[in-house]
């Protein structure tokens, strides 16, 4: 059996994706940016349930729309810079999510979400402050989409895709 933790993230829209894609490949540290722009929903799904993870998720996506999400704002992380995502509807998928794996969640996957991409981490506070007030200058809030769930398998270093389970309600 694969023990491999789960990682489950929503998938964004293709124009916000390269977008914040972009942001990635300017100010990530290169050794480190090995991943996609990505919103994590949870860090680590318990292998052992991926069938019944994968039915789930299948099922739920047949049903949903595209989610509407506001890039809200620009936030300094310490030691790097993440755009912060607003939505009722991933928030609403979020919770009941949470509600159902509830027995099998990692205290971290039990907190409340707080949706937000990363461009950059694990740099000196000062680059990251100076990066920060750059792109804050910059941003105008706007709109993205959500348009599935993807599922990845951890494996120490980069992700590994398992499945993407596209929103395929009206």
């Amino acid at each position: 059996m694969d023990d491999a933790p789960l990682i489950l993230t929503l998938a964004l829209d293709d124009v916000s994706a390269a977008w914040f894609n972009e942001l990635r490949r300017q100010h990530f540290p290169p050794e480190r940016n090995y991943l996609a722009a990505h919103l994590t929903l949870f860090h680590h799904l318990p292998p052992a349930h991926r069938s019944l993870i994968e039915q789930e998720l299948s099922a739920r996506c047949q049903k949903l729309a595209p989610l509407p999400l506001e890039v809200a704002s620009v936030d300094f992380t310490g030691r790097g810079v993440a755009y912060r995502l607003a939505s009722p509807a991933v928030e609403a998928l979020h919770r009941e999510l949470q509600t159902l794996w509830q027995p099998h969640l990692t205290p971290q996957d039990q907190q409340r979400r707080r949706p937000h991409v990363t461009v950059q981490n694990k740099v000196a506070p000062e680059t990251a402050r100076a990066v920060h007030q750059q792109l804050a200058a910059e941003f105008r809030p706007f709109l993205a989409t959500g348009t599935g769930l993807q599922l990845w398998a951890y494996r120490g270093g980069p992700w590994e895709w398992l499945r993407t389970f596209s929103f395929e309600g009206r």
